[in-house]
């Protein structure tokens, strides 16, 4: 006989039910979009925060998308290269360079699939609600910090910008939601800065998008004691501050949707994806909050085809733009 939660698990919509959906399979790709575009951005910005460069964290953002998408226990959640990770590794590439990066990204994965098999996830069921509601209004506070520069250094134009925005995103849930409201936000005000010329910063100021697809390669450091050492605590540190941060997103996504996620499937998830990451060169990553509030909040994903399209999309995206001629007045403005 199932279990209640069981029956709730079941009631989740499943490939086949979004695939004979057209309104379903409609949602998803949007969602999936709107996560893409959203992801762009942060993920630069991640990459300069961890000293490599910037196309490092778009493909970690592709990878830890699809990957995890696929692996994961919690449909709808969107992983990518997280601020957290981030910030971690930052002193290690500073010292040691990207072959200890990877090496240290491949042995976080592992130690995040030992931790799950452990039975970490788990214990999330022990967490207070007061943990949680603290969790994601410190992330909301710092997310918003980290925004705060990049408006009051550029002048006038880029406040109204982002006061316009922030506008869509309150009116356009209120006239309609056909459309999510970050995706009219971004193309509208992209039509409008474009339009009107507006001095505003562009993506090129955070780094080049790639122009080719990434490829499997093996870091290029010696296997010995005194590597393990270097590595170990910065792998340890990732592994912990991933899965803390990917299992409490899909606790706060369980008790948004309604619906129960297998934290031990989210644990294996996070390290096989970060695994195969490790594996193209990526700089590691755990769940995003911000852009899965996005997906399931904003755009309305519901199912692992919205995750794993997010990762798609910023693929599409990054390469199509990114092989355009330098000399494509559309690349210029895009970039």
């Amino acid at each position: 006989m199932s279990t209640p939660a069981e029956e709730n698990l079941s009631a989740q919509p499943r490939l086949r039910d979004v695939l004979t959906s057209p309104r379903m399979l409609r949602t998803e790709v949007i969602a999936g979009l709107v996560v893409a575009l959203a992801l762009i951005p942060e993920a630069l910005s991640f990459s300069v925060l961890a000293g490599v460069d910037p196309r490092v964290g778009l493909f970690t953002s592709f990878t830890m998308a699809v990957t995890a998408g696929v692996l994961g226990g919690r449909p709808a959640m969107v992983s990518g290269a997280a601020g957290a990770t981030a910030l971690v590794i930052a002193p290690l590439v500073a010292d040691h360079g990207m072959d200890y990066l990877i090496a240290t990204v491949l042995l976080a994965g592992v130690m995040q699939i030992v931790l799950g098999l452990a039975g970490l996830g788990r214990l999330m069921r022990f967490i207070p609600r007061s943990v949680m509601v603290g969790f994601v209004n410190s992330l909301c506070i710092l997310i918003f910090a980290a925004q705060v520069p990049h408006l009051v250094e550029h002048g006038w134009t880029v406040v109204a910008v982002g006061a316009l925005g922030i506008l869509l995103m309150v009116l356009v849930p209120r006239l309609t939601k056909v459309v999510p409201a970050p995706l009219v936000t971004v193309v509208g005000l992209t039509a409008v800065v474009w339009v009107t010329g507006a001095g505003v910063p562009q993506l090129s100021g955070e780094g080049e998008l790639p122009d080719s697809l990434p490829s499997l390669l093996l870091p290029d450091v010696p296997f010995t004691g005194e590597t393990l050492q270097i590595i170990a605590p910065y792998a340890l540190g990732i592994a912990l501050v991933g899965l803390m941060e990917s299992l409490m997103t899909a606790k706060l996504v369980d008790d948004l949707t309604d619906t129960p996620s297998s934290k031990t499937r989210e644990a294996l998830g996070q390290g096989g994806a970060n695994i195969v990451t490790g594996l193209f060169g990526g700089m590691g990553g755990c769940a995003m909050i911000g852009q899965t509030m996005v997906n399931v909040k904003q755009a309305g994903g519901r199912t692992r085809v919205s995750s794993v399209l997010a990762g798609i999309w910023l693929l599409l995206l990054c390469i199509g733009l990114g092989r355009r001629s330098a000399a494509s007045p559309w690349r210029r403005w895009l970039r």
